[in-house]
């Protein structure tokens, strides 16, 4: 089982700087491949306390060169808000520096504020995530970018440095799957699922076995394992273990609440989100308070023992995945987060390898 951690730069600490900020959550990033875990991934976020890495395939550079074996993903970069070309030439001079070590995951976003600071169309984001992830997916492998539009139209220009023959792209890309409409453009474009937890497991098996269906039937060879991204907090006494998670989780639920204005109504008047406006009905109809209560059920929270029992019942009800962690959110004090990280990566990840779950990362 390839256990990941997630990188957020949420800046909800007090009196500490974004920059003081930046750097500690970067150096979680070193401490990860330390502490035993096999990949390190960032999200891509503007312009909002609730997440603040506008390049993280910026950031992987720099990780690439503080780390030797651990793998570096993007969680996702957002393709609507990134020129094509210049994601295709990143990702590849990242290969080189990192020597085969990356994971490109893609997704397209869905923040109001962002899509208005860039002066996007958020109606336009489905057409342009599926034609801009064929497109560079194609120059990833290809070493060179060419095409005719409807939305992006490149004359055929060669990426150099060029990609290494000896490196495969094959199970390294991903897609983020949050919507409905979502699950079949990533199953169709050949990327491997990335999904956050926001429900019980239950809720989730529906979309990831659909998933899995399309991919057959497209590809015609079973899907490498979905990755499923939680929010994480380990500590060996229970009792601390939950008051601590519940406090700090319903805070990072509140910042879901604010940054993706999932109080408003826009959602049903958005072309490609109108599913996440039942979403937003249900979170109004339950009350914040518990809604925030529910978000922190569905985390992995605990001491090593009750996480790795939560795992295994995620394997009985989604089957193979990935598991990746988000150890760092909602103003928790940089020291509970590394202890939590620590932890984790001692007692945790090697009880996951043992449950025989194979995710295999060719480089």
């Amino acid at each position: 089982m390839d256990v990941g951690v997630l990188l957020v730069f949420q800046n909800w600490h007090e009196n500490m700087s974004d920059g003081e900020m930046f750097r500690q959550e970067a150096e979680l990033g070193v401490l990860a491949e330390q502490y035993g875990f096999d990949s390190v991934w960032a999200a891509e976020h503007h312009f909002d306390d609730y997440s603040m890495c506008p390049d993280n395939l910026q950031l992987m550079s720099y990780l690439a060169g503080r780390t030797s074996t651990i793998k570096l993903g993007t969680g996702a970069v957002i393709l609507p808000w990134n020129d094509p070309l210049r994601v295709v030439e990143k990702v590849t001079m990242l290969e080189h520096l990192s020597n085969g070590r990356v994971l490109f995951g893609m997704g397209r976003g869905l923040a109001k504020m962002e899509y208005e600071g860039f002066g996007e169309d958020m109606n336009a984001s489905r057409q342009k995530f599926d034609e801009a992830a064929e497109l560079i997916m194609r120059g990833l492998r290809n070493g060179y970018v060419e095409n005719e539009g409807p939305i992006y139209v490149q004359p055929r220009v060669d990426v150099r440095p060029g990609p290494d023959p000896d490196w495969d792209w094959t199970d390294r890309i991903y897609g983020v799957a949050m919507s409905p409409d979502s699950v079949p453009a990533v199953a169709k474009v050949g990327a491997r699922m990335m999904t956050f937890m926001q429900y019980p497991a239950e809720q989730h098996a529906p979309a990831i076995n659909r998933y899995r269906e399309i991919y057959r039937e497209t590809h015609g060879r079973e899907p490498a394992p979905v990755l499923t991204q939680d929010f994480v907090y380990c500590h060996e006494d229970p009792e601390v273990a939950e008051q601590t998670a519940r406090e700090y989780l319903s805070r990072y639920f509140l910042s879901v609440i604010k940054h993706y204005d999932f109080a408003g109504s826009h959602w049903r008047e958005t072309k490609g989100y109108e599913a996440y406006q039942q979403g937003a009905d249900m979170i109004r109809e339950a009350g914040m308070e518990a809604a925030g209560a529910g978000y922190a059920d569905t985390q992995i929270w605990g001491t090593p023992e009750q996480i790795v029992e939560k795992y295994r019942y995620r394997l009985e009800v989604l089957g193979d995945h990935q598991p990746s962690i988000a150890p760092s959110f909602a103003g928790l004090p940089f020291d509970k987060v590394r202890a939590s990280l620590k932890l984790f990566g001692e007692k945790v990840v090697p009880e996951l390898r043992k449950m025989g779950v194979e995710a295999p990362v060719p480089a």
